[in-house]
């Protein structure tokens, strides 16, 4: 089982009633001063002569919820540690399960000095749109990683920035397509209480060595493409620990996750269920580039 499956199938019960009295239907709007957006790093690829790229991310709101938290924590089956470091991740982390999605709220970013509409988001705070970018402002916009940044357009006198990533990836070239758990990171995924406290109490541990050999790779040449079987409510601790971790830049790719619909269900898919279709997805986007895959037995990533 893995260990969104785990997550679901514990506290589902507990947590479906009283979300779906909290969580109201949003009207088509702006971002707003008490809401948030997480881009998801994201690739482009050249389409005759331009390139294409997607944009994703992510509008919600964090509320203090500390009854949900503990119907939370008691739907995982983990106790109140008495250890302060403990306590303040777990706030961190599950508070993102937590979160308000935003619905109906209209996304803009900004690309160098051009502004792209994105459209609204989804039930679950999620939008994606696909843009399309000139070679020459490719140029002039293009970081020394093959990185594109952009930036959330927000309503004025909101100074906050919300910065996200396009990873430029030609037709040709050698990629990494990487696993998370107990590939890069201690997860455990085979002990679920080792799990549930390496992903809800602990600091995230970098798996030994993995992230200098990742950097020689990037010297080489290689770009990453970063997969997991688990929910996107987990990017946000994911991508800044790999940041400080020095682990290479790459695009992610991650499960939608909602107690409200359907997607709830995803998390009892298997891994190789889900990762087989978003590998075949990157590798027919791309197919004259070569691809390296690294993953462990845990989740049956040589089967996959």
């Amino acid at each position: 089982m893995t260990l969104g499956a785990f997550i679901c199938r514990r506290a589902w019960l507990l947590m479906a009633a009283s979300l779906w009295m909290l969580f109201p239907l949003s009207s088509a709007a702006q971002i707003s001063k008490d809401e948030a957006v997480v881009f998801f790093p994201t690739v482009a690829q050249r389409v005759g002569d331009a390139w294409e790229a997607e944009v994703r991310g992510w509008v919600f709101e964090v509320e203090p919820r500390k009854a949900l938290l503990a119907v939370f924590r008691k739907g995982l089956g983990l106790d109140e540690s008495s250890d302060a470091q403990a306590r303040a991740i777990f706030a961190d982390r599950a508070r993102l399960f937590l979160a308000d999605n935003e619905r109906g709220k209209k996304v803009s970013v900004k690309i160098g000095k051009a502004v792209y509409p994105l459209g609204a988001s989804a039930a679950n705070g999620h939008f994606a749109a696909t843009i399309k970018l000139s070679v020459d402002e490719v140029k002039r916009l293009f970081c020394a990683d093959g990185r594109i940044l952009f930036r959330a357009v927000t309503a004025a006198g909101d100074t906050r920035e919300f910065v996200g990533a396009i990873h430029l990836l030609e037709d040709t070239g050698l990629s990494v397509i990487s696993d998370i758990d107990d590939t890069i990171k201690i997860s455990h995924v085979l002990d679920k209480k080792e799990l549930l406290a390496n992903t809800f109490h602990r600091p995230f541990k970098a798996v030994p060595g993995m992230a200098e050999m990742y950097r020689g790779w990037e010297e080489q040449g290689m770009r990453f493409h970063y997969l997991s079987a688990g929910p996107w409510q987990l990017y946000p601790p994911l991508a800044e620990w790999a940041q400080t971790e020095r682990f290479p830049h790459g695009s992610f790719q991650m499960k939608e996750f909602r107690w409200k619909d359907r997607t709830a269900l995803n998390l009892f898919e298997k891994p190789e269920e889900y990762k087989l279709p978003a590998i075949e997805g990157l590798l027919r986007r791309f197919p004259k580039r070569r691809f390296l895959l690294v993953g462990d037995s845990g989740e049956k990533d040589p089967e996959v």
